[in-house]
């Protein structure tokens, strides 16, 4: 199965989380819980706890990428060691699954910036006449025009990537396209961290604070199990200022890596470093993309 269980988790995620009404209500997320958790049961009973953690659980597949960024790691015996930060991406099992997985992991985060901006906010209205058109009700037609959104950004974080690839020269007779975006799909691990840092840090500074009110109120129908359901967010923990240097840092260093990582791959890919350096022109292009777009959504939500 490869990672093509964990893909078709996040992608559902996605869209419960950015598209349907519904999937932001207590009830309906205590029950997609219950769902995930058949069906993680269900894929460990016929597949093997460990073989099923490592490729097809959306979450599990999903922090572990971050994992291997850590300067820290575990020898096969159970060591602790320390390594170069991202060391561990190279050692990514790649398929097709894989890039698949990535590009919707990086379109997740940026449709879930993107539909704060002007741009979709001026195209929701037309996408929600042409599905009333069709004859959906004004509400299921406003959340089929979110999903459509994502999926076009779905599209143009692929599109993105294919252009980078193709741009990269041949390398050797049957190592193809396809193969070669799966030799370098790692590098596109810390734009993920990236774009997750940038996009929730201000999430995790505010809202991250309301996990204590939440506990003693899990359904949202006025329980008190904890005494602190009636807690407030301290929006002075950090200034505004400083949640944009951190984002841009986020931004910054995340595409850094991110070229590094491609280019150690090119040389071993290429054989050089004059032709690991040549082939990687293309590639810089599209980080850059990356890094545009990534800063475009943080002025969009920020304006």
């Amino acid at each position: 199965l490869g990672h093509w269980p964990a893909a078709i988790g996040l992608l559902g995620f996605g869209l419960a989380e950015l598209c349907f009404a519904a999937g932001r209500e207590p009830a309906p997320l205590a029950i997609l819980a219950i769902v995930y958790l058949v069906v993680q049961l269900v894929g460990m009973s016929l597949y093997g706890v460990e073989p099923w953690t490592r490729r097809a659980d959306a979450f599990g597949v999903y922090f572990s990428l971050f994992a291997r960024l850590s300067p820290f790691g575990r020898r096969p015996d159970g060591t602790l060691v320390a390594r170069l930060p991202g060391a561990a991406a190279t050692g990514l099992w790649t398929g097709a699954c894989t890039v698949a997985l990535l590009v919707v992991a990086i379109a997740t985060t940026a449709f879930d910036g993107a539909k704060e901006g002007p741009v979709f906010s001026d195209a929701a209205p037309w996408l929600q006449d042409r599905f009333l058109g069709l004859g959906a009700s004004r509400g299921f037609a406003l959340e089929l025009a979110f999903v459509a959104g994502y999926a076009a950004t779905i599209a143009l974080v692929a599109l993105i990537w294919w252009v980078a690839v193709e741009g990269m020269p041949r390398v050797r007779a049957g190592l193809g396209r396809p193969e070669l975006a799966r030799r370098l799909v790692h590098s596109l691990i810390p734009i993920v961290a990236a774009y997750v840092l940038a996009h929730y840090f201000s999430l995790l500074a505010y809202n991250g604070q309301d996990a204590v009110r939440l506990a003693s109120d899990p359904l949202g129908d006025g329980a008190d199990l904890f005494g602190t359901a009636t807690r407030t967010i301290d929006y002075g923990v950090v200034s505004a200022t400083g949640i944009w240097y951190v984002q841009v840092a986020a931004l910054v260093i995340g595409h850094v890596a991110a070229l590094v990582l491609g280019h150690d791959r090119a040389l071993v890919l290429y054989g050089s470093a004059r032709a690991a350096a040549r082939s990687q022109l293309v590639m810089l292009i599209a980080m850059v993309c990356f890094t545009c777009l990534g800063l475009y959504l943080l002025s969009a939500a920020n304006a």
